[in-house]
């Protein structure tokens, strides 16, 4: 294995074995927290001196979550696990083969407000591997510094209101990309887990 499939590997090893760490969630969460639906996401690290983290715009005329920025993945299918879903999902909408990641582990289950349930499958991935996105489910794709989206300094807490209710989420700004939502607390959350900085 790799420096830093080794690296994340402790990380995450460390990190799961804490009680203390202090996760972030979807504020949006409904009093009644059944009935969610698994989903998945691939936090495919590249194995570069700065390791970066890619990540994906949806297409502006999807029907959920449209041109905002996320990781690739999606809902499980029946019988999969969540890192098939998140392999799968990647091979889907990147082009990313399977064989050529390197799973470290799942994470944080995250709820959403729009009812799923979602593990982050951290992984690592050769750099510079081929690209291919699909244009129905992804509009652009870019590779940001795994340092800078895991760095709490570059997390801000946005207050809004939903619904007639205080309410705030995660953002994370690099270059042009505005990450937030879903993402930025599952990104926010990857940070105190592996607790990257320290």
């Amino acid at each position: 294995m790799s420096p830093l499939f080794d690296r994340l590997a402790e990380r995450h090893r460390l990190g799961l074995a804490r009680d203390d760490v202090a996760l972030t969630v979807d504020q949006r969460l409904p009093p009644d927290r059944t009935g969610f639906r698994p989903a998945a996401v691939l936090a495919a690290i590249t194995e570069r001196e700065r390791p970066g983290v890619l990540l994906i715009h949806r297409p502006s005329n999807m029907r959920a979550h449209p041109g905002q920025v996320a990781f690739p993945g999606g809902k499980l299918d029946a019988g999969e696990t969540a890192v098939e879903a998140a392999l799968r999902e990647a091979h889907e909408e990147l082009g990313i083969p399977p064989e050529a990641v390197t799973v470290v582990g799942e994470s944080d289950l995250y709820f959403t407000g729009t009812g799923y349930a979602i593990t982050p499958v951290i992984a690592t991935i050769p750099p510079d591997l081929p690209i291919v996105p699909n244009p129905a489910e992804v509009a652009q794709w870019f590779e940001a510094p795994l340092d800078f989206m895991l760095d709490p300094a570059n997390h801000r807490e946005v207050p809004v209101e939903w619904e007639g209710r205080p309410h705030a989420y995660w953002e994370i700004v690099w270059n042009e990309h505005r990450v937030w939502g879903v993402t930025g607390g599952l990104i926010v959350n990857l940070s105190r887990r592996l607790s990257w900085h320290d």
